[in-house]
């Protein structure tokens, strides 16, 4: 079969197509958050490892992989969250590598994992998916510590199911039973172990610090088009176009002072013109519009600005909110303190000009540091980020 067996091995050192300028040093806390992503065999990738500090910049020239590989963290992420692989993988036949020809059964597919650190200490996860014929996961290891906590095999092709093996450390070393082929075995495993051993205990640890780790991602990807008009009022979750940012900012001005006060001095620095405050006004068909307020009773609608500086607002916001105001899925049942958003933004610098995609990084570096929000972005060029304190540059080649 085209698909390669999954391997816990880390990729050779020579053969990732990569360059780290900058790293982040390792944060010394607990909280749960993918630290390396991993795509032995995903579309235009092979063998590559890609460390992820608290801001990481993927740099490139178009078709180096830059979306690719944010697409495939996306991926892990509703893989993490309980979603079945056809909604993870909408285009699963594009994620196999070029190259990879099917075996006599015309089958392909493509191999992801990623790391996950926190109060267990480093977790790997590895997957091996088919995309053809049947899109299914063939395989997958979860491992920490030396130990292999789960281990799933595709025995019979006929079936819809994988053979699963977790580590049990009692009487019995293994316990062995059939997972969906599907789903991400790793996210189903708290509803299947029993936790009675230290093994069992073990195996939960891991894979609920990776779970979690995978939950706390949201991909942003600002579209100025849609935040210009006024929206009905909701739920006040952010949405990752930020079609609804007048509503966000109807619920965060109320509920954070603090932050919006910090939202405000970050729009001083990115938008032109003075900027006393920026408002929600709720009108008189229930929707609500935002506004900058200039001073003297003198107010700009957000219609009336850039692509720059309405990408900018929206992912200024994006980094000093936190999950309660984004719309992610993120574990309810665990405390703040023991999770990291990680905020995915494509195209990080779209429509910036030098001063506002200097102060966007430095608020990403600045939330990074408190080790609350962690952001992985792509960017065309990343010169303009040499040298910055807690940013890990990693440049792709085509």
């Amino acid at each position: 079969m085209a698909v390669p067996s999954v391997s816990a091995e880390p990729p050779a050192a020579d053969a990732s197509p990569v360059t780290v300028l900058a790293q982040s040093r390792r944060s010394p806390d607990v909280r749960a958050r993918v630290t390396e992503l991993r795509l032995s065999a995903f579309a235009g990738h092979r063998r590559a490892g890609f460390p992820l500090g608290s801001v990481t910049l993927f740099a490139g020239p178009s078709g180096a992989g830059k979306t690719t590989a944010l697409a495939a963290f996306e991926a892990l992420a509703r893989l993490g969250g309980g979603a079945p692989l056809g909604e993870a993988f909408p285009d699963p036949v594009a994620c196999v590598p070029a190259r990879a020809r099917p075996d006599a059964e015309g089958r392909r597919g493509f191999r992801i994992g990623c790391t996950a650190d926190g109060a267990e200490g480093p977790v790997r996860l590895d997957v091996a998916v088919q995309a053809e014929p049947v899109l299914r996961v063939v395989g997958e290891r979860l491992t920490a510590g030396g130990v292999v906590l789960l281990e799933t095999a595709l025995r019979d092709p006929g079936r819809r199911t994988v053979q699963a093996a977790w580590h049990t450390a009692g009487s019995a070393p293994v316990t062995r039973a059939p997972l969906p082929d599907d789903r991400l075995g790793t996210a189903l495993l708290p509803l299947r172990v029993a936790g009675k051993t230290d093994g069992q205990r073990q195996v939960l640890a891991a894979a609920e610090q990776m779970v979690v780790a995978l939950r706390s991602v949201f991909a942003c990807d600002p579209r100025p088009d849609r935040m210009r008009a006024p929206v009905p009022t909701g739920s006040g979750r952010l949405l990752p176009g930020c079609d609804n940012l007048a509503d966000v900012l109807w619920r965060t001005r109320a509920e954070c002072a603090r932050r919006h006060g910090r939202l405000v001095e970050a729009l001083r620095a990115g938008c032109a013109g003075p900027v006393a405050d920026l408002v929600a006004e709720p009108l008189s068909d229930g929707t609500v519009r935002a506004l900058l307020d200039r001073g003297e009773g003198w107010c700009t609608e957000l219609a009336r600005l850039g692509d720059g500086e309405l990408r900018y607002l929206a992912l200024t916001l994006v980094l000093l909110t936190g999950p309660g105001v984004l719309d992610v899925d993120a574990p309810g049942e665990v405390p703040d303190a023991l999770r990291s958003l990680t905020v995915l933004a494509d195209g990080f610098d779209r429509a910036l000009d030098p001063v506002q995609r200097r102060e966007l990084l430095q608020t990403a570096a600045r939330m990074g540091e408190r080790g609350h929000i962690r952001c992985v972005a792509a960017v065309s060029d990343a010169s303009w980020a040499a040298g910055a304190e807690g940013v890990t540059v990693v440049h792709l080649k085509p």
